[in-house]
Order: structure tokens, then sequence, then C-alpha cells
């Protein structure tokens, strides 16, 4: 009788024992990769958020698959922050857990980046952007993941209270640190990212990166900021790419009872998604059937179509769900058309 190295038989599954994490060997033959700002770094052109999929309230089988087939399609860029989850820090930790079950043999080959500036424990120093704050934070985030640095640390928003040159000072010395390889900002409007850009600029830290919610839905970045960063050489990262899910097929005959609006305390409150909104999600679904896209595949190639953008974050439930999001790669081109025919809907 055969024996494998493990002492099992051979032919009998060991029921016992997971099977370790290897990754398809053809994970970059698709996978656009995008030149972040003028830096070193490229990313994907779609990125995984670990925003409220990954969380202790979660099925942990579920989203592990879901992290292994976004590393085997070539999603190198993993976006956390501190208060994700729910409950807050559980998607961290959980993320920890991942890269210890496979993933983390992969660590060179990944973007993984993390985020502080919301609430996160109780007292003055636990949310904004205080020197305090921002590095016990970060210490606490490496910590939960079992990591030595994130690749890029962010100041997840403005403070108010703070001054700017206390943040993005606590940001340089984190760099010099060797607790984040690069460092970016978040939910900042044009005037306050001028500002951290150039303070950032006099610490000899640039600022690599800014993360910001933009969609067909939400185009508040457009006028100001995308020219802005242009000019600078920042990199363009946008999250809530399908506006909660609006953007998806789920929504195009009112509120499903299994959707994230039907949740109580949802982002995406029901009172939210109007007729006016559902006769919105009609017609860019018609575009989007006469491109060959699903809906949720069209909004993410029209963030895309613009150079700009250096990669869009999507929250996927599934690995089914993921891969209609890849499929947008496919087909990032528009014409002048089917860009009219958009932005007349989007008006209405």
């Amino acid at each position: 009788m055969e024996f494998n190295e493990t002492n099992q038989k051979v032919g009998t599954p060991n029921l016992h024992a997971a099977m370790p994490y290897v990754a398809d060997d053809s994970r970059y033959s698709k996978m656009v990769y995008r030149r972040c700002g003028r830096s070193g770094l490229l990313l994907p052109a779609i990125s995984l958020g670990l925003w409220h999929n990954f969380g202790s309230v979660d099925v942990f089988d579920n989203f592990e698959k879901v992290a292994y087939a976004a590393f085997d399609n070539g999603i190198t860029h993993f976006d956390l922050a501190n208060n994700y989850g729910p409950v807050a820090g559980s998607a961290e930790e959980n993320f920890g857990r991942i890269l210890r079950r496979g993933l983390g043999a992969y660590r060179d080959e990944m973007i993984i980046t993390t985020k502080a500036g919301y609430d996160m424990w109780p007292g003055p120093y636990g949310e904004w952007g205080s020197r305090k704050y921002l590095m016990a934070s970060l210490n606490q985030s490496l910590k939960r993941m079992g990591l030595e640095y994130v690749d890029i640390f962010y100041s997840h928003r403005p403070d108010p209270n703070t001054p700017l040159e206390e943040t993005m000072g606590a940001l340089a010395d984190i760099v010099r640190q060797g607790k984040a390889l690069y460092v970016g900002i978040s939910n900042y409007d044009a005037e306050q990212t001028k500002q951290a850009v150039a303070i950032l600029k006099d610490y000899k830290v640039p600022c690599l990166v800014h993360q910001a919610r933009y969609s067909m839905f939400d185009r508040w970045t457009e006028p100001e900021l995308l020219p802005l960063l242009e000019k600078e050489g920042v990199g363009m990262v946008a999250f809530s790419p399908l506006a909660q899910g609006l953007l998806t097929n789920k929504y195009l005959n009112g509120v499903p009872a299994d959707s994230r609006a039907a949740r109580p305390n949802s982002f995406l409150p029901a009172s939210s998604i109007t007729p006016e909104v559902i006769a919105k999600i009609k017609g860019l679904n018609e575009i989007a059937e006469g491109r060959g896209q699903t809906l949720a595949e069209m909004a993410l190639a029209w963030l895309l179509r613009d150079k700009r953008v250096t990669s869009v974050i999507v929250g996927a439930r599934s690995v089914a769900q993921l891969m209609d999001n890849l499929n947008a790669l496919e087909h990032l081109n528009f014409s002048t058309e089917e860009l009219a025919k958009i932005d007349s809907i989007l008006a209405k």
C-alpha cells in the first residue's frame, strides 16, 4: 500500500487538512495594470476592497474564496481600513488569517493598503488626523494583519481641527519608519488635496494616490479634483464605483428583499431608490446590453475609460460577482454616441 509524505494513504482524501493555496500560474495574463500617477507603482485596473464583506459577521470560507479568486485573476491590490468589518478591525484580522493560510506566500506580489481617520476606539485619540491616532492605528493594523509594513497608508478623511501639517507630517514619518512604502489621502476635496500634496512635497514624501468616491451617479471629482491630480502626478483610485450596488441589475425592478438597501441601517437606504433613479438604471442597462455587458461591467468600464483613474475598487460578495466585475476589462472603449446617451440619462 502506498503512502505519501504525510503518511496518508495515496488516493484517500485528508479530511482534517485544508489544501494549501497555490496561485494560478496564469494570474497575470488578463489583468490590465496602470501606473499610479507619476510613480514607479502599477496597480491593477480592478482592485478588491474589504469594506463590508470581510467582517466578523460574514462567512470566512466565502470571502477567503473571493480573495484567492481575486489574486488568481491578477488583482494584486487589496484595500482595507482600520474600521472595516463589521465589527471594526475584523476585516484586517480576517485578511491576516487569509495571509497566514496561504496568500501571504505571495506578499511581494501584493499591494496591501489600510487607512485611519474614522472612529476606532473610545476617547479623544481614537479618530481623526492627529499624529497620535494615525501612528497608533497603523501599529494596531499591522498587528491585526501580521505584517511588518503596508504598501500604502492613507489619511482616511481630513480633520477640521488638526493642522494639516501634523497629519501629513505623521504620514511622512510613517514612510521613514518603514511601516508604509507610500502614503495617500482619501475623501479630501480639491483644495484640501492641493494643500496636502504641497506639504508632503516639502517633506520629500510624495502623495502617491487619492482615493475618492466616484461613479456614474456621483461625479463630484470631475470638475476640480481629477484635473488637479493629473497636474500633480497623483494617482486616482475610485471607491463605490457601482454606487453601493445601484449600478447593477439588482434594482431594475425595485428593492429586492435580500439586497443591501433592504437591510436596516444600510449605507444605501431604500428611500433613496426613487422611481426616477430606477428609470436611470433601466436606461443605462439598455446601453449596457447593447454593448454586450452587464450594467456593472459597463459602470466599471465607464470609469476606467478615463486614464486618470488608476484603479476602481470592487467589493464582491461572491466569486461569481467578482468575475462579472472582471469582465469589464474586456470592453473598455466607448463610442461618442454611447457617452452622449449615458450623459443624457444621468442628466435627467
